[in-house]
């Protein structure tokens, strides 16, 4: 992510004013935008070519003065001219924040795309680059937000008083609010003017539930993308109040939970474990019983690979309740990466995701048995062993002319991607960017894109 050169606030102006230097188009455009704030909007211009009469705001047809900028928060200059300079200057001299229309180089702040459902406000910028995004983006969000959200956020600050009476942890209270505001019963019960009632209500079942034991959410990252989360996941991580990451788990992912969340890295990648699976199991149990909200974010998908089985195990012992949020595994974001179809029809009817590491001889010739009937093979944790895999696969009649991909960080920006054969693979040292590789046999790989990408020769892999 790029470094912002603005920074996002709302800024107060009730009891200001709002002056507005044009009377064109522009000049119209900020009106709309600003007349949905409380500040007395002022319109100052030599050439009023707009009709103004149906917003909220004050019109001057004549010659900027200085004191025109009196008690003033805002100032937008949307002409060219003597006026537009001379309001300039005020501004810049009594520090008042300027917006020149379609002059960026010139403006303190940027107008954002704004989405109203007050108190509730959301806006969008692009720090003047790409307005059209702004409104593409601020399209999407009006679409999933509720038209009386705006109410329930009254509803809200109208109790804040006394939840702030009654519960007296932060945390406990930020999840009476989370309730609140995502509740569909008490949306329905705004619609027939019975919120306040309803609000009430939810209250008070949430100081009688304080007590209740926490939840553990066992939530797929993806592959490392942070595009690839499902939308589950992310509802799930702004509400956790804890999340306990992988070390594979990109700070990118963790950084979508709430800003505010404890964030543990339980450090679980190859050759470097800072945390027991044993461990792991204690830890979430014990911030579950701690009444806690509980992320437990794993890379790709948290039944493939991920243990997900002895946390099943060891929260279903404790008696604490727990959800599986499925992610996308590795092997399917390679896949897709490398428009690798797994199963194709009359070359591959399966598709076999099985760990390389620690495989045994039994294993191995299973494998192989597989990989001839035509089904395709996706190894994980097989990076460093590639080649005594591929010999001894060989070893157990796989063909060494079958196909090879392999894919490192799938689903990443650095992805990088490789091709071979069995045979070639067998036959050296590997040469491999950095990062978690999927190593693909069969023939199914002979259909993906791999026409541009490092060609695995017979002394090994070699780096794109």
């Amino acid at each position: 992510m790029g470094d912002l050169n603005t920074f996002p606030l709302s800024y107060k102006v009730q009891g200001k004013r709002i002056v507005i230097i044009g009377g064109g188009e522009e000049a119209l455009n900020k009106v709309r935008l600003v007349t949905k704030t409380t500040a007395k909007v002022v319109i100052i211009s030599q050439h009023i070519e707009i009709d103004f009469s149906a917003f909220a705001v004050e019109v001057f047809e004549r010659a900027f003065v200085a004191a025109d900028l009196d008690n003033a928060a805002l100032v937008f200059v949307a002409e060219e001219g003597v006026d537009a300079e001379a309001a300039k200057a005020g501004a810049r001299a009594r520090n008042i924040p300027l917006n020149v229309v379609d002059v960026p180089a010139e403006c303190d702040f940027y107008t954002p795309s704004i989405i109203d459902r007050a108190p509730l406000t959301v806006a969008i910028s692009t720090e003047g680059d790409a307005p059209v995004l702004a409104r593409l983006v601020r399209a999407r969000i009006e679409a999933m937000l509720s038209p009386r959200i705006g109410k329930i956020a009254r509803l809200a600050g109208g109790l804040r008083q006394k939840v702030e009476s009654l519960i007296h942890e932060g945390a406990a209270r930020r999840r009476f609010y989370e309730t609140l505001v995502t509740s569909p019963q008490i949306e329905a019960a705004e619609l027939r003017g019975e919120g306040e009632a309803a609000a009430s209500a939810l209250l008070e079942q949430h100081i009688a539930s304080q007590q209740r034991q926490g939840v553990v959410w066992l939530i797929g990252a993806g592959p490392g993308s942070e595009d690839l989360l499902t939308l589950r996941a992310q509802r799930l991580l702004q509400e956790a109040d804890v999340i306990v990451h992988d070390q594979l788990v990109p700070m990118a992912v963790v950084q979508m939970g709430r800003r505010d969340a404890e964030q543990i890295d339980v450090g679980k990648a190859k050759g470097h474990h800072s945390f027991s699976q044993a461990q792991i199991n204690t830890l979430i149990v014990r911030l579950a019983r701690e009444g806690k909200k509980v992320a437990r974010l794993k890379s790709g998908d948290p039944m493939i690979f991920g243990r997900a089985g002895e946390e099943i195990a060891a929260l279903r012992r404790a008696g604490i309740g727990y959800q599986i949020v499925p992610g996308i595994s590795a092997a399917l974001a390679a896949a897709a990466d490398t428009a690798t179809p797994v199963t194709l029809r009359k070359v591959s009817s399966g598709f076999v995701m099985a760990t390389a590491h620690g495989a045994d001889d039994s294993d191995l010739a299973h494998w192989a048995s597989l990989a001839q009937s035509g089904l395709t093979l996706a190894l994980y944790m097989g990076k460093s062993i590639a080649p005594e895999v591929a010999d001894r696969l060989i070893g157990h009649g796989a063909a060494a002319a079958l196909p090879v991909g392999v894919v490192v960080n799938a689903g990443r920006a650095n992805k990088s991607f490789y091709r071979s054969t069995l045979g070639a693979v067998s036959a050296g040292a590997l040469e491999l960017a950095d990062g978690p590789a999927i190593i693909f046999v069969g023939e199914a790989v002979a259909a993906g894109d791999w026409a541009d990408n490092a060609v695995i020769a017979a002394q090994g892999f070699k780096v794109a």
